[in-house]
């Protein structure tokens, strides 16, 4: 843990010789900066200026939590307090100095602090949010779905890219933070509700469409997701290849990991692998070391993009539903052969003579299968 140090430490002044007088220095020189000329900057810009530009803005994000009778008192001075320095992987290679992270972590030291940040973990470094926006692609006129905008440091690096942000918040404080944080704009929207109970129909199509004004255009998702939450979200979000185009999302690094790159025959190969390759294409980005964060959790963080396939895409399956539930089944049992573990659908025998036909053994288990044998399996026991 690095020592406790002002901010803007002076540097020591050189002695002076005895035998030379010491100089007087003259006085710094009067900038005034000339009025803005030229067009006014697009509502983005703007809120992106407010918010600091793609890093975070500490006397915004301070105004917002201070508001509503709130008043944070931190122990000490925001000049002294420095975060612990750890070796990050590339392209991270500094510890994260911005202000907002100054910012939580006198929240932190608060005693009276009551902001709900303080049970989340936070990116601190701007650069990481600006690697998920190019992750995504994100472009000018690109309408985005941010799933829990926080404090808003990502929201700042996707306005930035001029795009029309719709933030999902569950947590009401957080979202009037969000809110009071970047003003009145339209190229953010701001739903206070729970992303497993969100209806994108009725909440977020409208949007798209108004901004696509009416043709057909693909969102994205963007998002530093809460790791608890993130089957949940890949389970919603990858069956809507209709409204988007893509997913990047800011994982646990193992989960991203399993979800990109499990392969059969090992333990992290679960029926969520054949869900994720049926719907979309994913890849796996970049380690996020855990110093990033703050607090600093106790894993490191992992982005994984997914391109997300069209209907026309899906492999051929007479019904999703019944597809799944036979993967699930499958797996229920996973150290089971599957003459056993789907015996509930059809005899032993019928079992092992489709997967003869597609060219496995009687004794295969669940995790000797890819999604594609999965699919030949699937359709071969429809026609029993």
């Amino acid at each position: 843990m690095m020592a406790l140090t002002s901010l803007s430490p002076h540097p020591p002044r050189a002695a002076s010789s005895p035998a030379t007088p010491p100089r007087r220095r003259p006085p710094p020189p009067q900038v005034t900066s000339p009025p803005p000329r030229g067009r006014a900057r697009p509502a983005a810009s703007a809120a992106a200026v407010k918010s600091g530009g793609t890093g975070d803005d500490y006397h915004s994000t301070i105004r917002s939590l201070n508001s509503g009778g709130r008043r944070l008192v931190p122990r000490k001075s925001l000049g002294q307090v420095r975060l612990s320095s750890h070796p990050l992987s590339p392209p991270f290679m500094e510890p994260p100095k911005s202000l907002h992270c100054l910012f939580i972590a006198a929240c932190l030291a608060s005693p009276c602090c009551t902001c709900v940040c303080c049970a989340q973990n936070y990116m601190l470094n701007a650069r990481v949010n600006e690697e998920l926006v190019a992750a995504a692609g994100v472009e000018e006129g690109d309408v985005v779905l941010e799933i829990g905008p926080g404090t808003g440091s990502l929201t700042a690096a996707l306005l930035a890219a001029g795009a029309t942000v719709v933030a999902v918040e569950k947590d009401k404080q957080m979202a009037a933070l969000v809110k009071d944080r970047f003003g009145s704009t339209e190229q953010l929207k701001i739903i206070e509700e729970d992303i497993t109970k969100f209806h994108v129909n009725s909440h977020f199509l409208p949007i798209l469409e108004e901004k696509s004004h009416c043709t057909k255009k693909y969102a994205k998702v963007v998002s530093n997701l809460p790791f608890n939450v993130s089957t949940e979200v890949v389970k919603q979000i990858l069956p809507m290849g209709d409204v988007f185009s893509v997913m990047v999302l800011m994982l646990q690094d193992e989960t991203a990991l399993r979800l990109a790159n499990a392969s059969i025959q090992t333990p992290e190969y679960r029926p969520i692998n054949v869900f994720v390759n049926f719907y979309s294409e994913p890849e796996y980005k970049f380690k996020v070391e855990r110093a990033n964060f703050f607090p600093q959790p106790k894993v490191d963080g992992g982005v994984i993009s997914f391109k997300l396939k069209n209907a026309g895409e899906y492999p051929p399956v007479g019904s999703n539903k019944s597809f799944f539930s036979m993967v699930n089944s499958a797996f229920n049992g996973k150290r089971k052969m599957l003459r056993k573990s789907l015996q509930h659908l059809c005899s032993s025998a019928e079992i092992e003579a489709a997967l003869s036909n597609i060219g496995l053994p009687a004794t295969a288990r669940p995790s000797d299968l890819m999604m594609d044998d999965f699919v030949r399996l699937h359709n071969r026991l429809a026609k029993v």
